[in-house]
Formats: structure tokens, C-alpha cells, sequence
């Protein structure tokens, strides 16, 4: 029995779903969002919700139950209030800045790097260090903060790098001096 899956998924008045063969579609005032689900999952839109059940009690469909659950939520919240990552950049000289559609770090390497920008997202550089990720696709905000934190991962010498805004970097302490 999936609990998350058994829920049902309450509908604002500004968002509208429809489902459409094999693809649901969630439309709000940030936007537009389509989801193709596979067989074994069934969604209907009853009144003011939306309700995921499955076809059968098969491991693949009740993996999947609560898995689109999840998903159809995140869209709805996504097309109503949307989604923000932010990232600092810490370490002396390190800064970023939009060059068109990418992002172009210069972090202590011996050339910039530029990043893509995703069609479907907002990026804003606040003071060259503050990096604001906006979007209506949970997923996509998401992987763009990771790839962008990915190029320098915070270090736990000296705490050099790429972080997410409040994320918690362990240090270590340094060489020491033996006699």
C-alpha cells in the first residue's frame, strides 16, 4: 500500500489539469508543464483534485504509484508558486556572471567556464558570488544548481567553492607542526 500515492493532490483555483490519453498537462500562472506516465498508472482529475491509482499490485506499479504521485504535486506547485535554488560562491577572486544564454564562472581555473542555461529557467547573479536558480520544473532547477555546484564542490580545508545557501561544509583541520 502506497501512502504518498494514496493521496489525493488538492487543485488551486488558478491551476488546471487535464489528462489527455497517455500525458497530463498542468497549466497555471507561471506556466505550462507536461508529464507523459507510463501503463499500470491511472490519473483521473475529480473535481478539485487529482487522483494516481495503479492497475495492479505489481512491484513495478506500486514503484510507480507514488513515484507520479510525487510528480503531478511538484507540477502543480511548480505552474503556481515555482521553484528557487540559490548558490554562494566563497573564495578569494571566484565570481560569476550571465554571458547571454550561459553562466560564466571564474573559479580559480585557468580559463572562464561557461554553462548553458536552460531554456525554461531564470538565473540572476547578485554582488558576483549570489547565484538565484528559478524555474517552474522542480527537476530542472535542481540539476542546473548540481551541475553549477559540481564544478567546484565546497573544500573542507579552507571552505573554497561553489555552495547552496545555508548548506553545512564540515572542516578539517590543517597540517600540523610535529616537534
Amino acid at each position: 500500500m502506497s501512502r504518498v500515492g494514496n493521496k489525493p493532490i488538492a487543485i488551486s483555483d488558478k491551476v488546471k489539469v487535464a489528462v489527455n490519453g497517455d500525458l497530463v498537462n498542468v497549466e497555471g500562472p507561471k506556466g505550462k508543464l507536461e508529464l507523459a506516465f507510463p501503463a499500470g498508472v491511472s490519473i483521473k482529475v475529480e473535481g478539485s483534485e487529482v487522483l494516481v491509482e495503479r492497475d495492479s499490485d505489481s512491484r513495478e506499479h506500486r514503484c510507480l504509484h507514488g513515484t507520479f504521485r510525487s510528480l503531478i504535486n511538484n507540477m502543480i506547485i511548480g505552474v503556481s508558486e515555482g521553484y528557487t535554488k540559490e548558490l554562494e560562491i566563497i573564495g578569494v577572486g571566484f565570481r560569476a556572471k550571465i554571458a547571454g544564454k550561459n553562466i560564466d564562472l571564474s573559479i580559480g581555473r585557468s580559463h572562464p567556464v561557461l554553462h548553458p542555461i536552460p531554456e525554461g529557467l531564470n538565473v540572476s547573479i547578485d554582488g558576483n558570488t549570489k547565484i538565484k536558480v528559478e524555474g517552474i520544473d522542480k527537476q530542472l532547477v535542481g540539476q542546473f544548481s548540481a551541475e553549477v555546484r559540481a564544478y567546484y564542490k565546497p573544500e573542507p580545508y579552507k571552505g573554497k567553492g561553489i555552495r547552496y545557501v545555508g548548506e553545512y561544509v564540515r572542516r578539517k583541520a590543517g597540517k600540523s607542526v610535529g616537534k
